[in-house]
């Protein structure tokens, strides 16, 4: 369960009018919203990609952007487990040919089932089959089911297969549940439903600089402020320039100093060199502890090296069962 290569450069990804080219048109496509692209959501895609193989057809992923839960109900942060560009890369690692970017916007909510049908999936896509979830809805007040799907392709020459809920533990696999995970620290749990280890990623940039006077230097990441993840300290593998590190995060308000806003910092063991301005990515191994503040600094700091300790040993242990450094 390891962080997917950089997106294919042989993987287009299209954004709403533009042209599709040639190679990906009539193709079997996934549609879904495939946030966090996991496990249940990886049984659509494979579904497409076996029947797109099966036919000689390519296999393209439909998905939507932003997200449309934040466009109902844009007061309400949504905790995204993957922005779009990590979206892209796991789509990219996925066996996908290609992936549409549809805006999801005022336009494309009011538009109806049908319309969708016969200008999106058939006008411009001109699909030779679709794949959906079992609880897929689409079109204006998401009155697009699954067997209107069916009803449509059987009219306009397509053909329609409709995955059921993959189970973990008797409940569907969801982003929900990846989330719910999540914000309660239970990483190996969301890992498992993913199916692959979750991470972050961004440019490395700089923070109050509190670290290095602690004998602990960080890299600084700025996550998106709805992430909703568990603050506490956690064993983590950083993605440097093609390289992996072992290392030890903290996502949280740092109470021990200022209680502001929450910061990702990660530390990197045997690194030396200037982060800043480089891409980082974390992949998020176990959870540690919960974030607490401490009698003292020198507390701290006794902490600190504690937390290291953990981390090697969890990500030694982790590497053993993967087989990989």
């Amino acid at each position: 369960m390891t962080v997917p290569p950089v997106t294919r450069p042989d993987f287009p990804a299209v954004r709403d009018s533009k042209s599709l080219p040639p190679q990906l048109i009539g193709a079997f496509v996934a549609i879904g919203n495939f946030d966090g692209v996991h496990r249940g959501h990886r049984a659509v895609i494979d579904t497409a990609v076996s029947s797109a193989r099966d036919r000689g057809r390519p296999a393209l992923a439909l998905t939507f952007e932003p997200h449309p839960r934040s466009f109902f109900r844009p007061a309400e942060p949504l905790f995204r487990l993957t922005p779009e560009p990590a979206k892209l890369r796991l789509l990219a690692a996925s066996g996908l040919d290609g992936a549409v970017v549809m805006t999801f916007d005022g336009a494309l909510a009011g538009r109806s089932a049908e319309a969708f049908v016969s200008e999106v999936l058939v006008g411009r896509l001109a699909i030779a089959g679709v794949v959906v979830g079992a609880d897929f809805r689409f079109g204006k007040g998401r009155l697009g089911t699954p067997e209107l799907l069916r009803e449509e392709g059987a009219r306009l020459g397509f053909a329609v297969a409709v995955v059921a809920p993959l189970l973990a533990g008797g409940r569907p696999v969801s982003s929900g549940a990846v989330r719910v995970a999540l914000t309660s620290g239970q990483i190996a749990e969301a890992n498992e439903l993913l199916g692959h280890a979750w991470f972050v990623e961004g440019k490395v940039v700089r923070g109050a600089r509190r670290g290095k006077p602690l004998g602990f230097p960080t890299a600084n990441l700025a996550l998106d402020p709805s992430c909703a993840l568990m603050h506490g300290i956690y064993a983590v593998r950083a993605h440097v320039d093609e390289r992996a590190y072992q290392a030890v995060a903290s996502f949280g308000r740092r109470p021990q100093f200022d209680d502001g806003a929450a910061v990702f910092e990660v530390l990197l063991f045997d690194f030396e060199g200037d982060l800043y301005g480089k891409s980082l990515t974390a992949e998020f191994v176990d959870f540690i502890r919960p974030e607490r503040k401490f009698p003292s600094v020198e507390a701290l700091k006794a902490q600190m090296e504690e937390d290291s300790k953990d981390a090697r040993a969890i990500l030694a242990r982790a590497g053993a069962r993967t087989g990989k450094p």
